[in-house]
């Protein structure tokens, strides 16, 4: 599973984004995103395959492109919280 965040507070921003990949029944592989805000249900898209390595080549294209957005892994993420003064 891959699990990136997204965060910019002065915008108010804090978004993750999750993608697996898992086999059904019929031996078909999928493909599986959520993505939303952070703490929130998010959405869900499936997108099925007939192999396992055509579904990777998929995952790892949206990985790239998620990190070219700014998604980041949680721990890289986090910010320290602002100082209060």
């Amino acid at each position: 599973m891959i699990h990136l965040h997204r965060r910019r507070p002065e915008q108010n921003m804090a978004r993750f984004y999750a993608m697996t990949i898992e086999r059904s029944l019929f031996g078909h592989y999928m493909l599986v995103r959520c993505w939303g805000r952070i703490g929130g249900r998010g959405r869900i898209k499936s997108e099925w395959f007939d192999d396992e390595k055509a579904a990777a080549i998929r995952r790892d294209q949206l990985t790239r492109s998620k990190r070219r957005r700014g998604y980041q892994d949680p721990e890289a993420a986090r910010q320290p919280p602002p100082l209060f003064r």
